[in-house]
């Protein structure tokens, strides 16, 4: 059976085994963390990756703490010396397919500032194209080219708004 309260939610209940193990023993899992970050105008920090927008995020390092690791990325990917976390945001789940194992994604949100004064420099290594601060009319046009599994926190960003 499976239901969900929210849109977006499933949960899912099995009898006589455990689903969610299950799930799981048939992927990787992998951990990741990223920004949804602000500068003093209320812009959003977006990348252009591999043609589609996105927000900046990376895998967590072994033994490094989710947090770090969120800030590590959007340095790294965007150039940027000086972020700030606030706080967290939400997290994402989805899967995708690499060398022909399954992959189980978690990526952790959080609200971060930086200043618009710093220069932006794309991560070409990553595949990163472009970028840059989005107005409101720029996030329209993100939402309207960028993965599904954004949507949501982009949702979420608007509401901490």
């Amino acid at each position: 059976m499976i239901s969900g309260e929210e849109e977006g939610d499933i949960d899912v209940y099995a009898e006589g085994f455990d689903a969610w193990q299950a799930f799981c023993d048939d992927h990787v899992f992998v951990l990741a963390a990223g920004g949804v970050v602000e500068d003093e105008r209320g812009r959003l920090l977006a990348i252009k990756r591999l043609g589609k927008w996105d927000l900046p995020k990376g895998k967590v390092e072994k033994h490094e703490a989710v947090e770090v690791g969120a800030v590590r990325e959007v340095q790294e990917e965007c150039g940027l010396n000086q972020v700030e976390l606030v706080k967290p945001v939400t997290s994402t789940w989805h899967t995708y397919e690499r060398k022909g194992k399954q992959h189980l994604k978690r990526t952790d949100w959080f609200l971060m500032r930086a200043s618009s004064k710093e220069m932006l420099t794309a991560q070409s290594e990553e595949d990163i194209e472009e970028v840059r601060w989005l107005d409101e009319a720029g996030v329209r046009m993100m939402e309207a080219d960028t993965y599904p599994s954004l949507l949501p926190v982009l949702r979420t960003w608007r509401a901490l708004r």
